[in-house]
């Protein structure tokens, strides 16, 4: 908290990042994914659900905030290799590993704004054991119910529910266009696609079963490299909030660019 104290001259309140939020353009009844890092803000008076409370009062239950609340470390250890771990311990980690819940399953890398956010009333997270969301207000049911376990990412998926809303936006709060998840539903909408299994331990009938699922293999690294380009050529609403950089985009604009920036690339790169 020192070294965050030093880079500010200000403590930052809810009254003065919901005057940054607005003048990035929240209003109320706006839906919007959020992706952010509460270091970025500078230090946050009450911490991350001053954050919370600012974006909620702002849009009111008319509105809709959705965050990705992935656990993708619920996983067979076969498949790890950042660090991988001997074989000998495979059977051993999968028997000690819990199968997922959304009331306390933690989220993995997500930040402590999503780790706050999931302990908030009325919000509501989904079912998929590596890449669920949760939501809070209007359209939270209609995001998050029947989130498939096939492509978790994809059309059918809260993220497909998110794209067909209209006016959907994207919020980046304090992190750059490689947490940008609307990217991933483009990769479902183009031409090339290589086809993975993955396997999760879930619940069934109250007993853990590991269950394997068919995802595709994401590039995410090419994200900050799209981002860039989607800045340059759209229109992005840029202002500080606190004493991060946000961005403020549309969530259809930000897909259709990312599937053609995509398509495009593959057929250069054939």
């Amino acid at each position: 908290m020192g070294r965050v104290l030093k880079r500010t001259k200000d403590i930052r309140t809810k009254e003065t990042l919901s005057y940054d939020l607005q003048n990035l353009g929240l209003k109320k009844g706006m839906t919007i994914i959020v992706h952010s890092s509460l270091s970025s803000l500078g230090s946050v008076k009450g911490g991350p659900i001053t954050v919370i409370q600012a974006i909620m009062e702002i849009l009111t239950e008319e509105g809709t905030i959705m965050m990705p609340t992935q656990s993708v470390d619920l996983s067979d250890p076969s498949s790890w290799d950042q660090p991988s771990v001997p074989e000998k311990k495979w059977e051993e980690i999968r028997k000690a590993m819990q199968p997922y819940h959304p009331l306390y399953t933690p989220t993995s890398y997500m930040g402590r704004i999503v780790e706050v956010f999931l302990t908030c009333p009325e919000v509501k997270r989904s079912s998929h054991p590596n890449y669920s969301f949760a939501a809070w207000g209007k359209y939270k049911d209609r995001l998050i119910n029947n989130h498939e376990l096939n492509y978790g990412l994809g059309d059918t998926s809260p993220l497909g529910r998110l794209y067909d809303i209209d006016n959907a936006y994207v919020l980046l709060l304090g992190v750059d266009y490689a947490s940008c998840t609307a990217f991933h539903l483009a990769e479902y909408r183009i031409p090339y696609q290589k086809i993975i299994n993955h396997t999760a331990p879930i619940l069934e009938d109250n007993k853990k079963v590991w269950k394997t699922y068919q995802e595709l293999e994401f590039r995410g690294s090419l994200f900050t490299y799209l981002g860039k380009s989607f800045e340059d050529e759209t229109y992005v609403k840029k202002r500080k909030v606190g004493s991060a950089q946000a961005r403020l985009f549309q969530v259809k604009c930000a897909v259709d660019y990312a599937k053609s920036w995509l398509t495009m690339r593959d057929h250069y790169n054939k």
